[in-house]
């Protein structure tokens, strides 16, 4: 494992009892919610080139100026108001951070003032976006931080020139067929259904709504019952993939960064018992740049953690992927640079 996180001051990642194995740390936060104080974020709306807004859950420490602002960003099926984001802004918070967490479009608030639904590769809604967190962190750094595939997003982002000072991603897919390799297996079908209901109930709620093959898709006794199913029926149409095999290759950002496209500085997080996206990817990559070399990714790779889990003993509501991400740009910040 890499030592980035002992050059922080963190320990090795340990697993908190009783959720031991990668299912009972991915599902924490399911089996038993958090308990989190009452959200004061200040809402904003984002106007978006096609006339349709996003919503984003501003958050600022409650003393003092920021020292720099964070663009954080939900997973699939998921939103602003998750746990995963409402807990790292919170630790953000905290920390002296200001956080932006982002509804991509279709999601959560934003649903009624959105038409159609978020992918993995979105740069054209990302662009207003960063446009409008850049503006509000002045002449603070601003940073990204994606949760599973809200990190595939900015690192599609960054790729694409976005201007960001940093990005962090936690538990994020790197080659999009593999992940759906992965919900397909026998062990999965829970976790699959679970998400393509999400799913399907988020796009049913589309104010712009639907095709009649969509509809088919989504309600009919054909019904989509895997994501690939439903990235065939409904995403990779919505954004103009003649497929679903050219969606997932067009937005998994791997093979870029196998070629050593540039980014800003940028952290992967990942856990080798990760259930829902195989560490094989990033593996792959850490071999190839060495884990950190010039502009390639650093890359922290736990054995234990499920996807985007990491509770360890003496968590608070942040858990240790919370405090990683957090010390990791608390250096990037104070231009430390990269270890």
């Amino acid at each position: 494992m890499s030592q980035l996180p002992h050059h922080l001051g963190l320990p090795a990642f340990r697993q908190r009892s009783p959720w031991i194995g990668g299912d009972l740390q991915t599902l924490r936060d399911t089996l038993r919610p958090l308990r989190f104080p009452p959200d004061h974020a200040e809402e904003l709306t984002i106007p978006l080139a096609d006339g349709d807004h996003l919503v984003g859950l501003l958050d600022r420490p409650e003393a003092g100026a920021p020292i720099g602002l964070v663009l954080v960003l939900h997973g699939l099926g998921g939103s602003s108001d998750g746990p995963g984001p409402r807990r790292l802004a919170l630790a953000l918070v905290a920390e002296g951070f200001a956080a932006l967490r982002l509804n991509l479009r279709g999601a959560g608030r934003g649903r009624p003032l959105a038409r159609g639904t978020y992918c993995a590769l979105c740069n054209d809604d990302l662009r207003p976006a960063v446009a409008w967190a850049r503006q509000l962190a002045a002449d603070l750094p601003l940073f990204g931080a994606g949760i599973s595939l809200g990190g595939t997003v900015l690192l599609n982002a960054g790729l694409g020139g976005l201007g960001f000072d940093g990005l962090v991603c936690v538990s994020s897919p790197l080659e999009l067929s593999v992940c759906a390799v992965q919900f397909e297996r026998r062990r999965n079908r829970v976790y699959q259904r679970w998400l393509v209901e999400r799913l399907r109930e988020q796009t049913l709620a589309d104010p712009g709504g639907l095709l009649e093959a969509e509809r088919e898709a989504l309600v009919g006794p054909q019904r989509a019952r895997t994501i690939r199913v439903f990235d065939t029926a409904i995403t990779a149409p919505r954004w103009g993939f003649a497929s679903v095999a050219a969606y997932y290759d067009a937005a998994s950002p791997l093979a870029p960064l196998l070629e050593g496209r540039p980014l800003p500085p940028t952290l992967l997080l990942h856990a080798g018992d990760d259930p829902w996206v195989p560490v094989g990817p990033l593996r792959q990559l850490a071999a190839t740049t060495g884990g950190s070399c010039g502009s390639a990714p650093e890359v922290v790779i736990t054995p234990r953690g499920g996807h985007n889990g990491f509770h360890a003993p003496g968590d608070g509501p942040a858990c240790w992927a919370d405090r990683l991400v957090v010390a990791w740009l608390r250096r990037l910040s104070r231009g430390q640079g990269r270890g």
